[in-house]
């Protein structure tokens, strides 16, 4: 027993030691072609070594293209150089990001290239997810001090009016003191808009279908000539417990933003998809879930422009001309409510909205 406790290390077989890595290990020859993967590779690239050693990197990872510089470097004599982000669409379509190191090693007489992948898209996505939760609550608590900071000299203003349209006989004055009475109408709307629902969530065991299908049968009648709205759904997704008109609001507002970027810049042939799956063990801010329903707004319209990309859930944040900015932000409030919250990913060509919401545990 004490033997094996202090089992040499020399006599422990190398490729056990990198099939324990969680790292995915490449070795190349000089001509890029595998030459060893390790099973965390395999896992990475959903192929045996048998389907895999031979075959150039390229074919491999499809976006490699990028490293080639950088293994033209470590040829040359550089020391290991790091691709960091690196973008993948990895097996089943499955997009992943990647950070990448190529060191040059010397394995017996030869020389080989050594490619370290770390998978980061979910440390990437957690991150992701903190911010955006951070920037609703600091959105949420700006915009409640600004309204009322506002609200209250508008009342004010309104009252004011009022009492002076009844002092004025002149019936053509009177077409001034209504539009202040309308404006402050308009705009007290607009920050009840900003607050959000004002009642807690009326929760009720809800078919997440019945209302996909209320919201895609008012998108078909919004959608102008020429934009084909699509479904795609995953009958097995259980009922949920949701307030219907909250989720259906949501729902709606990502529905007509998508619309709206269709009909401004989509090419021949544009189309929104409304899409449902089941996700299994997925974080939602710190919190792990075991079963998420994902609902996806998916087009193929120009994308979300990247300079308000990162504060594109803030209240008054608009791509679009004449837009109020407010329906992403009441959207993320109304099912950041129910535990839920809802992501993006765009480029031009494709963009999906989604709404990640916890299902009940069975």
């Amino acid at each position: 027993m004490a033997a094996e406790a202090h089992l040499p290390v020399a006599s422990i077989d190398r490729t056990e030691l990198l099939d324990a890595l969680l790292t995915s290990v490449f070795v190349l020859d000089l001509r890029l072609n595998v030459a060893y993967l390790n099973a965390a590779a395999q896992t990475l690239l959903g192929l045996g070594p048998n389907q895999a050693i031979g075959r150039p990197i390229g074919e491999l990872i499809r976006g490699a293209q990028s490293l080639l510089p950088l293994f033209e470097r470590v040829l040359a004599g550089g020391e290991g150089v790091v691709q960091r982000e690196l973008a993948w669409h990895g097996p089943l379509g499955l997009e992943r990001i990647l950070d990448c190191v190529v060191t040059a090693v010397l394995l017996g007489a030869d020389s080989r290239l050594l490619l370290e992948v770390e998978d980061i898209t979910q440390h990437r996505r957690l991150t992701r997810e903190t911010a955006l939760l951070a920037q609703l609550d600091g959105s949420r608590l700006m915009v409640r001090q600004l309204a009322h900071e506002i609200k209250n000299p508008l009342g004010g203003l309104r009252g004011a009016a009022q009492l002076l349209e009844r002092e004025l006989l002149d019936p053509s004055l009177r077409e001034y003191t209504r539009v202040i009475i309308s404006e402050a109408d308009r705009l007290t709307g607009l920050l009840d808009s900003m607050l959000g629902p004002g009642r807690p969530p009326a929760k009720q065991r809800t078919n997440i279908h019945e209302m996909l299908e209320r919201v895609y049968r008012l998108l078909q009648g919004e959608a102008a000539p020429g934009i084909v709205v699509e479904r795609d759904y995953d009958p097995s997704l259980p009922p949920l417990t949701v307030d219907p008109n909250h989720i259906i609001q949501a729902m709606l507002n990502l529905g007509r933003n998508a619309l709206q970027a269709l009909s401004a810049g989509a090419p021949d042939g544009a189309r929104l998809i409304l899409r449902t799956r089941a996700a299994t063990n997925v974080n939602v801010g710190s919190k792990r879930h075991r079963l998420v329903a994902s609902i996806q707004f998916e087009d193929n319209g120009p994308g979300v422009a990247p300079e308000i990309r990162e504060t594109i859930f803030y209240p008054l944040v608009s791509g679009r001309d004449g837009g109020t900015g407010l329906g992403l932000g009441i959207a993320q409030e109304l099912v950041s409510r129910h535990g839920g919250l809802i992501e993006f990913d765009s480029e031009p060509g494709r963009t999906v909205f989604t709404i990640s919401l916890p299902m009940d545990p069975v």
